[in-house]
């Protein structure tokens, strides 16, 4: 599972500004004098937006798909990282969680925390208790689509 969103980027001739935005989540929006930026900026508020969603207890839909119009953006690793957690959980409750790991309730819940920095080990005892498995990725950062 990816959490990667899409984003469409507009270029506004009058204000020489890109406007981004989610359509996923419609409270993220942002923008940029260039179009590095408002790709900065883009991860950015998405950040933010999961962030305080997940602060929230709020729904957090899953990413929607890519076309050739949008651009595909990723919120910072810890956020991706409660998210999947949360999402991967599914049924299992925290307590459950932290019985099979033989760790603590508060242990277990504070990786689900986009303000947490989970550590490789955590997050590889997560995923076998869940019965997935952790893939780290690195992408590049130029994102090549043309507006």
């Amino acid at each position: 599972m990816n959490i990667i969103y899409p984003a469409k980027i507009i270029y506004d001739k009058l204000d020489k500004r890109y406007l981004v935005t989610f359509p996923d989540l419609e409270e993220a929006i942002t923008e940029g004098e260039s179009l590095e930026e408002a790709l900065y900026n883009a991860s950015e508020v998405l950040t933010l937006t999961l962030e305080g969603r997940l602060d929230e207890n709020q729904h957090i839909p899953l990413p929607s798909k890519h076309t050739k119009k949008t651009y595909s953006i990723a919120p910072s690793a810890r956020v991706q990282a409660a998210l999947l957690i949360k999402l991967s959980r599914g049924k299992h409750s925290i307590a459950e969680l932290a019985r099979t790991l033989d760790s603590s309730w508060p242990a277990i819940s504070r990786l689900e925390n986009p303000h947490h920095w989970p550590t490789l080990r955590q997050l590889e005892k997560i995923a076998s208790a869940l019965g997935t498995r952790l893939i780290l990725n690195l992408e590049p950062i130029n994102n090549n689509q043309s507006l």
